[in-house]
């Protein structure tokens, strides 16, 4: 889903062949989180980005920032009605993907979710290691 800046903003944001572009040496997505599903599909293929407003997800080169905010908004609105977006969120954060909105959170709020859950690890490691220090 990564989108250099010289490039179109109108590329499917989940690309038909299932891998991302800044990847694309590196294989298709694996699976998200589970759900029920009836077939093997990976979660990608039930993405509403592949169908719709896929320009939305990325940023044009230059964009300015009432512009930004108005497209990333758009985006979210998107992936509110999106069947995988937990999926989409949570591969974007594994990846990390540094560009554009996956699962309704931009790289900006994927990066301020992936510092709180550092933080945490360190704090539970912090806990686990007094209570073991201590047993």
């Amino acid at each position: 889903m990564l989108q250099p800046s010289h490039q179109s903003s109108q590329v499917a944001a989940v690309p038909a062949d299932g891998g991302s572009p800044a990847r694309a040496n590196a294989g298709a997505w694996g699976r998200g989180p589970s759900r029920d599903r009836d077939d093997d599909s990976p979660w990608h293929t039930e993405a509403v980005c592949r169908r719709d407003e896929a320009g939305l997800f990325f940023a044009p080169s230059k964009e300015p920032t009432a512009a930004r905010l108005s497209r990333e908004e758009a985006a979210k609105r998107v992936c509110a009605r999106c069947p995988v977006m937990v999926e989409c969120r949570e591969h974007a954060l594994l990846q990390p993907e540094p560009y554009g909105v996956w699962g309704g959170l931009t790289a900006a709020e994927r990066r301020v979710v992936l510092a709180r859950r550092r933080r945490r690890d360190m704090e539970l490691k912090k806990a686990t290691h007094s209570i073991a220090a201590a047993g």
